[in-house]
């Protein structure tokens, strides 16, 4: 609008300038014919100076003529540069506010994309942890129906086993019982001397003694507690299960062998019967009554069971083969009151029944021993040869 404007009043000013130069140019003839017309003695004096009146007459109207339009100009190409530094401006104005909004478009994107992965792989995390812990379960279930089917072969062995185990246990009672009516009546004929009584008193009373300092030390040394902790850490239930029955079963026995430390020596029949048997163990021959030798025989039989519990715990928590680190056989004192027999001997017998029955119940076989209600004994082959006795009569 301002250009239309100032282009409108210079066509007029240019035209108004025209006009007046047109119209003194129109009035000179006029004015010179009527000065010939009065005087015309003077036309000749009048005719010089009739020359310079036009241009005399035309100096002002030159004058007053309009110049050109400069400064109109110069400001229409003033307001023009600024309305172009005004459109540049804008125009980088818009660029900068579109590249950011691209830029945050970008970042807005990119963030998105992110999320998306970050949800994507915790989605993939998730589903790989759902089919471990299915293959897991899987596991666990095939585990238990092996187990199941372990135990269901075990009880039908052991129902065909029972009509020959129950003729051959009553065969066997009855022969030892046989052997102990005559071993009886021979040892009543067969007394030790008072000197010898005295003497087996007397390494009885430093049996028990030893003993009593021994399981006094243990409990100081916390071999219990350091094992229970050791199994937690392993995660082996069954073993940490059957560790803590069987301390408890132990404490049981100990507290019941307490109250019956106070015996009479001399009313019992161990202090005078004479050795019926010699074993050899380490390089070394012992000799022992009837009373020592069902020890013995308890050591292994007792021994045998707690080794099969091992060997069946082992096996459910599926750890490998290893009798000699469990806590019962390093134990070995299952079933023991300090009487009759060394300590020593007792826990090497014990040692023995305990590597039998671990290896059956970790197979899941009754190779060495079965199982009598709550209680497992080894067979009358296998505890002949564990022991070796040799009879001296």
């Amino acid at each position: 609008m301002k250009r239309i404007a100032v282009l409108s009043s210079a066509a007029l000013f240019v035209l108004f300038g025209a006009a007046a130069l047109a119209y003194p140019q129109q009035d000179q003839p006029d004015e010179n014919q009527n000065k010939s017309d009065k005087d015309k003695p003077a036309k000749q004096q009048d005719q010089k100076p009739s020359r310079p009146e036009p241009q005399h007459a035309q100096r002002p109207q030159e004058a007053n003529r309009p110049q050109p339009a400069t400064e109109p100009r110069a400001n229409q190409d003033k307001e023009q540069q600024v309305q172009q530094q005004q459109d540049r401006n804008k125009q980088q104005q818009e660029q900068q506010q579109q590249e950011q909004n691209q830029q945050q478009e970008r970042a807005t994107e990119q963030k998105q994309q992110d999320q998306s992965r970050q949800a994507q792989q915790q989605h993939d995390r998730n589903k790989q942890q759902q089919v471990q812990q299915q293959q897991q379960q899987e596991r666990n279930q095939q585990q238990q129906r092996a187990n199941d089917q372990n135990q269901r072969e075990q009880n039908r062995q052991q129902q065909q086993e029972v009509p020959q185990q129950n003729q051959d246990r009553r065969q066997d009672q009855n022969r030892q019982q046989a052997q102990q009516e005559q071993e009886h009546n021979r040892q009543q004929g067969e007394r030790l001397s008072q000197q010898r009584q005295q003497h087996m008193v007397a390494e009885q009373q430093r049996r028990t003694a030893q003993f009593r300092q021994e399981q006094d030390q243990q409990r100081q040394r916390g071999l219990e507690q350091q094992r229970t902790e050791q199994l937690q850490q392993q995660r082996r239930t069954a073993q940490y299960r059957f560790q803590e029955d069987y301390l408890r079963r132990e404490r049981e026995e100990q507290a019941r062998f307490e109250n019956n430390r106070n015996r009479d020596y001399d009313r019992d029949p161990y202090y005078y019967t004479a050795p019926i048997y010699r074993y050899q163990r380490g390089g070394n021959y012992y000799e022992i009554n009837q009373y020592g030798a069902d020890v013995l025989r308890r050591a292994v039989n007792y021994g045998y069971g707690e080794g099969f519990r091992t060997g069946q715990a082992d096996r459910e928590d599926r750890w490998h083969s290893d009798y000699q680190d469990a806590y019962a056989y390093q134990d070995a004192n299952f079933g023991y009151d300090g009487f009759y027999v060394d300590q020593d001997d007792y826990s090497y017998y014990f040692r023995e029944g305990f590597r039998r029955g671990y290896e059956d119940g970790y197979n899941s076989r009754n190779e060495y021993g079965r199982r009598e209600g709550d209680s497992y004994v080894v067979l009358g082959v296998q505890l002949s040869g564990i022991l070796g006795f040799v009879s001296l009569r």
